[in-house]
């Protein structure tokens, strides 16, 4: 789609490297192993989605887009809902981050997956692209989102107030979406402009004690945004040519110490969807750490919940302020600890089971659970590391100090693995069957001609 020029503005380098990129995305193929990652990203989004559509910011992000109607462009998965992209877009960003067990991105301090492949998957149903199309799309997505926020400096621009959040995997929404609508530089660089426009988010969203909002900020809000900024201008909106400089340019508003450069650095060498952590357990990202430790002492030792007398978790103090003692048993240090105690893992169903948090039990076990925040832990962000240290009945003391969580980059899941963790998040919504489809289907997405010939397979 060619936009209308208004006027012969300046075009920055940084603005006119980016334009072009997402203008061209889809006809470069992707490194085989850039590929398979992006398989199982899009496949673990995918399974958030669909067990995210269940729980309570899911089910109130479906009855808000099943009321709005509008053409039917997309599904919304883990529903039978079809509704316009942009609103698909919105309800599949807020299913995908009802339940914690989307991915993170820990240098950019985003969740990419939640606002970028809701926004991707809507879009490439509404233009009936293939599946190659979808997965350029989606790794698009994440080099462009994950870059911006690594511009504003991430963890200085959340401590600022702002939601790294929301900014990142807004824009790679947009680009995603931008890429499929097939829009050239032109049009992508307006693209960004309305994206920059619709910028937001504050990073209160720990006050949120339900998790609706939280899920509209990281997946939803994003999601939406991005894809409505894509459908705008493919529709014969225009705007302004380089919102990234000039005056009163958005890195002028919003990061006056951020570094414009960075979103073109390696593009196109490095692909930070390879530099994207899968989560292995459906609990908060600063948990993750503890929760190897611990699987691993009581493989090691043989051990159950009656033998621990104390447990000592340690993470870095932010961390540690982000998950101790909340009233969601999935963002809950102490609670989720002690379920792997007397469990010997932390399954889906448990970190989202609210009862367990008033088991007696449970609440016997989780006052021998202690959670620190440690200097030295601090230092190694943004790698999310974890000690557990045990005191035994019998006097012992144990301690593991994980260092790579299993699903980062530097400890990789397998696809073996990933298959494992999304089975049965999606089995219970879709059906044993239909499940195994699905998952099957995302490996081969390659063969897929027309990506509306999935919505059988997600309809809830």
């Amino acid at each position: 789609m060619k936009s209308r020029r208004m006027g012969k503005a300046r075009i920055s380098p940084v603005m006119k490297t980016v334009s072009e990129y997402i203008a061209t995305a889809l006809r470069r193929p992707l490194p085989a192993r850039v590929a398979e990652c992006a398989k199982h990203h899009l496949l673990d989004t995918i399974a958030a989605m669909v067990s995210g559509s269940r729980l309570p910011p899911g089910l109130r992000a479906l009855a808000y887009v099943k009321a709005q109607g509008g053409a039917k462009e997309a599904c919304v998965p883990g529903s039978r809902i079809v509704t316009t992209v942009v609103n698909a877009a919105l309800a599949g960003g807020m299913l995908a981050h009802a339940d914690e067990t989307d991915d993170s991105h820990a240098p950019s301090l985003t969740h990419p997956g939640c606002g970028i492949v809701p926004a991707a998957l809507a879009m490439a149903e509404r233009e009936r692209a293939n599946g190659g199309a979808l997965l350029r799309a989606v790794s698009l997505g994440y080099d462009i989102g994950t870059r911006l926020s690594l511009a504003l400096g991430a963890y200085r621009f959340s401590e600022a107030g702002h939601d790294t959040h929301a900014f990142g995997p807004m824009f790679g929404a947009a680009a995603a979406a931008g890429a499929l609508a097939g829009l050239d530089p032109s049009g992508v660089r307006h693209m960004l402009s309305y994206t920059a426009q619709q910028a937001s988010g504050l990073s209160n969203y720990a006050r949120d004690t339900e998790h609706v909002e939280k899920a509209f900020i990281f997946g939803g809000m994003p999601a939406r945004n991005g894809a409505a900024a894509a459908t705008m201008v493919a529709s014969g909106m225009t705007g302004i040519d380089d919102s990234f400089s000039g005056d009163r340019n958005f890195f002028f508003a919003f990061g006056p110490r951020a570094q414009p450069r960075r979103l073109v650095r390696e593009l196109g060498r490095v692909y930070e969807i390879r530099n994207t952590n899968i989560k292995r357990w459906s609990v908060g990202s600063p948990i993750q750490a503890p929760l190897d430790s611990l699987s691993v002492l009581m493989r090691e030792h043989g051990l159950k919940a009656v033998d621990v007398a104390k447990a000592v978790v340690k993470v870095s103090h932010r961390g540690a302020h982000t998950v101790s003692n909340r009233e969601m048993p999935d963002i809950c240090m102490q609670h989720m600890v002690a379920v792997m105690l007397l469990e010997g893992t932390a399954t889906f169903q448990a970190a989202h089971d609210e009862g367990r948090m008033h088991d007696p039990k449970v609440l016997e076990l989780r006052r021998r659970v202690e959670l620190r925040g440690d200097d030295a832990l601090q230092r190694a962000m943004p790698s999310r590391q974890g000690i557990v240290e045990l005191t035994l009945r019998d006097g012992r003391r144990l301690r593991h100090h994980t260092k790579a969580v299993r699903g980062t980059y530097e400890n990789p899941m397998t696809r073996a693995e990933v298959d494992e963790k999304c089975f049965p998040l999606l089995a219970p919504v879709l059906g044993r069957r239909r499940a195994r489809a699905l998952i099957d289907a995302v490996w081969a997405i390659e063969k897929v001609r027309d990506v509306r010939a999935l919505r059988p397979l997600l309809r809830g």
